[in-house]
């Protein structure tokens, strides 16, 4: 679809279509970074990698979000050439048409496959992409109606097209950039009181505190202290602690680890 709109975009000089294409483009890199992320995500922690190699998925989206800032102003560059009265589109026929609809039609059964195998599997990777994919639907019905616009002699619509585009590259720029600063900073994923409330449900456990959590919503990685009673056995606290790590897991399938540190509550 990237490459038929890119085409068309060449031959008709049409600013909209050529950028509704580079769209395509990034968004197909992103599914390929997807895969690659997933693929590497996949391999067993070893000696340099104790935590395992989810990351490596973080710093591909972070370089995509550089590939998507460049586009972004190559976008707006060229939207404004076209503003300026510089270049105008030259050749939109029926074909031109007939690609973007194909491709909306294309991504509306991309976003209806996505969204059921997303609930399915409960994939926050699926879902995220369909509703880009949707995104990318509104994208390519702006450029139609704008080369609509053109066909009826009202060619200053097809840059305003493509600025609409540029806004969607910018968009899914900040929402990749976010949630990749949100990675790499260690931000919390879990709120520290619902993962209190699940430790003090378990008969024996005093209370908690110091509760911190990393990593992305699909794969957590989760550190606490748990307070337990002074006098209890060392085998007895042992055990208990699993029992608290064990309904944790339970409760958030996504925590990959938990380390559990055993201590007296604070006198007074």
């Amino acid at each position: 679809m990237a490459a038929a709109k890119i085409v068309f975009g060449y031959a008709s000089g049409a600013i909209s279509i050529l950028s509704d294409g580079f769209h395509s483009l990034t968004d197909a890199a992103s599914n390929v970074v997807g895969l690659v992320g997933i693929h590497a995500a996949g391999q067993p922690p070893d000696e340099d990698h104790p935590y395992g190699h989810r990351k490596y998925e973080t710093v591909a989206a972070g370089a995509l979000t550089v590939f998507l800032l460049l586009l972004f102003v190559e976008v707006l560059r060229n939207a404004s050439n076209h503003l300026s009265g510089r270049t105008a589109p030259h050749a939109i026929t029926a074909a031109s048409f007939v690609v973007m609809l194909i491709t909306v039609g294309v991504n509306l059964f991309v976003v209806r496959y996505e969204s059921r195998e997303a609930a399915r599997l409960g994939s926050e990777v699926l879902m995220a992409d369909a509703v880009q994919t949707r995104g990318d639907v509104w994208s390519s019905l702006t450029v139609i109606g704008a080369l609509a616009g053109v066909r009826l002699g009202w060619p200053i619509l097809d840059p305003l097209a493509a600025l609409v585009v540029a806004g969607f590259i910018g968009w899914s720029g900040y929402q990749i950039a976010t949630t990749t600063t949100r990675i790499l900073s260690d931000r919390v994923v879990i709120a520290e009181s619902d993962l209190q409330h699940v430790v003090l449900s378990v008969p024996g456990v005093l209370g908690c505190h110091q509760i911190r959590t990393r990593g992305t919503s699909d794969h957590v990685f989760l550190d606490l202290h748990v307070w337990l009673p002074p006098d209890m056995h060392l085998l007895d606290a042992h055990a208990l602690s699993h029992v608290v790590k064990d309904r944790l897991i339970a409760r958030y399938p996504q925590i990959a680890d938990a380390i559990i540190h055993i201590e007296p509550p604070p006198v007074g």
